[in-house]
């Protein structure tokens, strides 16, 4: 039953979302493109509810000259190949902002696991020892404000298993609001993190054209 009324919550808080920040938007987006040639934003395949598969939005954070398909964490000298507009929106979390959008039209939920890179196995595979591949992935999550980009692939599952099994409205506000303080402090972001067994789900933008 709340899995209906945490979509209709989604649908209504996304659409005040894209509302309120588009003046936000549009200042990020005139930013980008002052600051280097390319697209505004930039697409990545992700699995969704059920693993399905959807193109996550970011904002761009990186140079057009990029190594095509190399995760940050791969580059010799990724601090090269960002932008100082990317610098900004990576140290704050801005450059998700357009996974707002995602949640609009369904693809993602404001609080779930975050969404798997689709060839990110060992991930899928461990999720779905705890049914969290059968929830839609969220902007935000369990894991996240646990973490983040430190935590193992393990460990991270586990979180994540341990929001399918309390999954409620309480603790989608607990989540969200601890996001909040955890953005704040930068708690647990690591450049190109790649946790402890795998490489993370976030930050693994290489090109977009």
């Amino acid at each position: 039953m709340y899995l209906k009324v945490k979509r209709l919550l989604d649908i209504l808080f996304s659409f005040i979302g894209l509302t309120v920040l588009s003046p936000v938007f549009i200042i990020l987006i005139i930013a980008i493109k002052l600051d280097s040639k390319g697209p505004i934003l930039f697409k990545q395949k992700r699995v969704g509810i059920n693993k399905s598969h959807f193109n996550i939005l970011k904002f761009r954070t990186m140079k057009i000259d990029t190594p095509k398909d190399t995760p940050t964490h791969l580059l010799k000298n990724p601090e090269m190949y960002i932008t100082r507009t990317g610098k900004f929106l990576r140290r704050t979390s801005l450059d998700e902002l357009p996974q707002i959008w995602n949640i609009f039209v369904g693809q993602m939920s404001i609080i779930g696991p975050r969404p798997a890179l689709w060839n990110q196995y060992d991930l899928i595979n461990e999720r779905d020892k705890y049914g969290a591949n059968d929830l839609l992935p969220g902007l935000t999550g369990w894991a996240q404000i646990n973490g983040r980009d430190e935590l193992p692939i393990k460990q991270k599952a586990k979180l994540d298993g341990e929001y399918v099994d309390k999954i409620s409205f309480g603790m989608d506000i607990k989540c969200f609001f601890l996001t909040i303080f955890s953005v704040l402090k930068s708690d647990g972001v690591v450049e190109g993190g790649t946790g402890k067994e795998s490489n993370s789900e976030d930050g693994k933008e290489s090109i977009s054209k």
